[in-house]
């Protein structure tokens, strides 16, 4: 079917970054609680701190990849038949979540002809049909946001979700349980072991607590709105507890690992399924990971495009157990 002109739809017109209000009426108590803290260790601490020296990974590793090793080649929209079921058990936080983390903040398309668009420039295209997609970000940080947490944290995926709103980079310090390195690091810099706990260098502020951390966030580097998915108190915390359930036992408990030299440095986004599943990998390694967040809407699907030719995620995501080399190239 032939369209006429360009026509564009801006998602940010609707009210989904509004506060969600609620009358005064008491609702009865429940006795379902939710808990991030997994230590009991505990040091006098205030919510908010002044930022300390974060720690750095051992220069003295050495680590390659097994003789002959070829990087697998990337292959468009294919799901190996073993992870099938993985992948549709990763999925169950698009339904529980509404999709939350997958759009960047102010996000809208356009459709557009296939003429406009520069060929080294990253493009949504879909039977035919040439999508522009766009978005509003705010101030961008100069270092990345630092954040201690683990994957099967319902918590932490809060924080996950609104660094993909806010399109944030962010260094991921890793902290599954028995894990040596960073999870008492976090009592060493906030006084207690509860998860998420974040640290903006820009500033020199850390804190505890998924919707402090939020609030701190889109205040610092979006528009000062919370969105909707992420305001909903308790029922917020209950869904992204719900959309774990196929995936509860990933991301959570500590394999024996080396640390890098340096961070590993992963291309993807909280909504994709095949993100979570190479992100479960590295947190039971407690792999510090640079973390470029490029949902839909970012402008670094576009850098990630002109680096490659074209746009897929994961990107060659080098992950390794115990002392071997294992490759993840996921759609």
């Amino acid at each position: 079917m032939a369209m006429a002109g360009t026509g564009t739809l801006n998602l940010s017109q609707f009210s989904l970054h509004k506060p969600l209000s609620f009358s005064a009426t008491k609702l009865p108590r429940t006795r379902i609680c939710i808990r991030a803290m997994s230590e009991t260790e505990n040091n006098p601490s205030t919510s908010v701190t002044t930022q300390q020296d974060t720690p750095s990974t051992s220069s003295s590793v050495s680590i390659s990849p097994p003789p002959n090793f070829k990087p697998p080649e990337a292959k468009r929209f294919a799901i190996r038949s073993d992870k099938t079921f993985e992948i549709l058990a990763a999925s169950l936080p698009l339904f529980f979540r509404f999709a939350t983390g997958v759009f960047v903040s102010g996000y809208s398309f356009s459709f557009v002809s296939k003429d406009e668009i520069p060929p080294n420039e990253y493009v949504f295209k879909l039977s035919g049909i040439t999508v522009k997609e766009t978005s509003k970000v705010g101030a961008r940080p100069e270092k990345p946001i630092e954040i201690y947490e683990f994957e099967s944290c319902p918590f932490c995926r809060k924080v996950r979700e609104i660094v993909a709103i806010l399109d944030l980079d962010v260094l991921f310090y890793p902290c599954p349980r028995n894990s040596p390195n960073f999870r008492p690091k976090v009592v060493q810099l906030g006084g207690k072991q509860q998860f998420p706990y974040m640290v903006d260098p820009n500033t020199g502020v850390s804190m505890y607590e998924s919707d402090d951390i939020i609030r701190y966030l889109v205040g610092k580097y979006g528009d000062g709105n919370v969105p909707l998915a992420l305001s909903l108190g308790f029922l917020t915390s209950l869904t992204c507890g719900l959309s774990m359930l196929g995936r509860i036992t990933k991301g959570t408990t500590y394999t024996p690992a080396k640390l890098p030299p340096q961070p590993l440095k992963l291309w993807a986004y909280e909504g994709s399924p095949f993100c979570k599943i190479v992100r479960e990998v590295l947190v039971e390694l407690e792999l510090p990971h640079l973390l470029v967040n490029c949902a839909r809407g970012s402008a670094k699907r576009n850098i990630l495009y002109q680096k490659t030719g074209h746009f897929q995620i994961i990107m060659m995501v080098m992950v390794y157990r115990y002392h071997f080399w294992k490759i993840q190239t996921l759609v």
